[in-house]
């Protein structure tokens, strides 16, 4: 029996076994395509100096009701400064000045003018309301619990 036993094993083993006439599953191994650097992140930007600029925008559109400005600069240290100013759809408008450089990050501050003002709510209410529908009863009694 036993050798009977081990035939059967021996066997299913060398079926199992992988040849090389049958397709291989397993995933190819890729080589990358592309070249190594000796460039690290960063090392293109850390040689050059701070770039100074300055630029402004705004839309002032009074048929929509859109009104925005924005103002930066950036100085040969690297220091930027700005700010900009929105006008918020509850009425309010935003200011925000802001600050970023090496040593304290960016830092803003920001401003509301104004008291945020909601129009009232409809008579009829804010769209339909869940209702809860009539369930039928159940055409099945409760199980027995048994202990």
């Amino acid at each position: 029996m036993k050798k009977y036993l081990i035939a059967i094993c021996l066997v299913g083993l060398t079926f199992a076994a992988p040849r090389a006439d049958r397709p291989s599953h397993s995933p190819d191994k890729l080589g990358s395509i592309y070249e190594e650097t000796s460039l690290k992140g960063g090392d293109l930007d850390d040689d050059l100096p701070p770039q100074p600029y300055s630029f402004q925008y705004g839309v002032s559109d009074q048929y929509t009701g859109t009104n925005y400005k924005a103002v930066e600069t950036q100085d040969d240290k690297g220091t930027v400064l700005g700010s900009y100013v929105v006008n918020l759809p509850d009425g309010r408008t935003q200011t925000v000045t802001y600050h970023a450089d090496s040593y304290g990050g960016f830092v803003a501050d920001v401003k509301y003018k104004g008291e945020a003002q909601f129009p009232p709510e409809p008579a009829e209410g804010y769209g339909n309301t869940y209702k809860l529908r009539k369930t039928q009863q159940s055409s099945y009694s409760n199980p027995e619990q048994s202990n």
